[in-house]
């Protein structure tokens, strides 16, 4: 049976008030399933209730089963999976939400196009790139470093204050001319910010070059002493107060994070560990953890545990032991119940990632969006 067949008989099926069926059609299809979200289910994403069947190439359906309690109006949007997978119109735009008032019958809807991680991304939405300093001085290690902010691009016509992330390693963050690829977070926050996730001050700071490693090692470790308490210091004690005072940030905890990947991860670990009155929210990808096997977490005994965030991102072919030391930092850190009852964890696995920018720039929105906006309102 050919693709327009099975579509005739999913009609012919489907005229019988059984529900509601939607038949999509879209020119531009792949492997990756596609999902109804709504004001129905929450505008969850991935809802498997609500996957839709594929009839042929481009074409699916779902029908509503008959237990299905309708809204007044059903208010919708295709995905492929999540936000940033959204379905978008043939100009690479966001698309206005769907409305249907039937309880039976067919809805034929149609998608043009797709988002592929976050992407493609209005210019006008970038955020504004702002160099804080070609030389901030670091008085706890006696350096200099640069220093990066990127603001909301309505930053300056707005009066808003907002939450504000702190990230190692800006060198690859957003520099199309890194050697080793960025996370293109610029491009990314471009998009999010037309689904109102992206509204958030990036503070990026670059690492030492050669004595990177010295300044992200906390402690002694395998790597042997480090520098990573004075640099978080830094992080904590200078550089945050200098934020707060020369842009609208919203300065609580509940609205500061701070993360990175590799070496800038570990370190990221242990600044929200040894300051948990300071970060609420830690955004931790593919952790070095291996230069610390041992690691322990008894300190914490001597601090009431407070409302925390953590966004644990590994990939399966990173090495053989990356996904056995995230799953491992997990257990321990939750194995005290007051902790485990204040902490929330997020454990992001993708076995075929790599340890690269490419796998930490998929993982990027999805963690800013559970991190600072999972709790928001409304639809997108």
């Amino acid at each position: 049976m050919d693709c327009e067949e099975k579509t005739d008989t999913l009609i012919d099926q489907t005229e019988s008030p059984k529900g509601l069926t939607i038949l999509l059609k879209t020119d531009e299809d792949d492997h990756r399933p596609v999902y109804l979200s709504g004001n129905f289910n929450d505008w969850a994403t991935q809802d498997k209730r609500y996957m839709l069947h594929k009839i042929g190439e481009g074409k699916y359906s779902f029908t509503f089963p008959e237990s299905f309690d309708y809204p007044e109006e059903l208010i919708y949007k295709f995905t492929k999976g999540d936000w940033s997978e959204v379905e978008i119109d043939r100009y690479g735009n966001k698309t206005p939400n769907r409305h249907c008032q039937k309880k039976q019958g067919i809805q034929e809807e149609f998608v043009p196009r797709w988002r592929k991680n976050w992407l493609p991304y209005r210019p006008s939405q970038l955020p504004q790139v702002h160099l804080i300093s070609e030389e901030f001085e670091i008085p706890q290690l006696n350096k200099k470093r640069k220093v990066w902010a990127l603001l909301p691009h309505d930053y300056d016509t707005s009066e808003e204050h907002y939450p504000v992330l702190y990230l190692q390693d800006a060198q690859n963050l957003f520099n199309e001319n890194s050697p080793f690829g960025n996370w293109q977070i610029d491009k990314k926050l471009a998009v999010m910010s037309d689904y109102g996730i992206g509204k958030i001050i990036i503070i990026a700071i670059e690492h030492a070059e050669k004595e990177r490693l010295l300044e992200y090692n906390v402690g002694k470790t395998l790597l042997g002493e480090g520098q990573g308490k004075k640099y978080i210091r830094f992080v904590t004690d200078t550089l945050k107060p200098f934020v707060d005072k020369n842009f609208r940030t919203k300065p609580e905890r509940e609205f500061t994070g701070i993360g990175g990947s590799s070496m800038g991860g570990l370190v990221s670990i242990f600044s929200g560990l040894m300051y948990p009155e300071v970060y609420g929210k830690l955004m931790i990808f593919s952790p070095s953890l291996w230069v610390i096997p041992k690691i322990k977490f008894s300190f914490l005994d001597f601090f009431e545990p407070m409302e925390t965030k953590i966004y644990l991102y590994a990939g399966g072919d990173e090495s053989e032991t990356m996904v056995k030391h995230v799953k491992k930092f997990k257990k321990r850190l939750l194995k005290r119940e007051g902790i485990r009852k204040k902490m929330k964890v997020n454990l992001s696995i993708n076995m075929e990632g790599k340890h690269n920018e490419t796998y930490w720039s998929d993982e990027f929105p999805k963690a800013i969006e559970w991190l600072f906006f999972s709790d928001r309102e409304g639809t997108l």
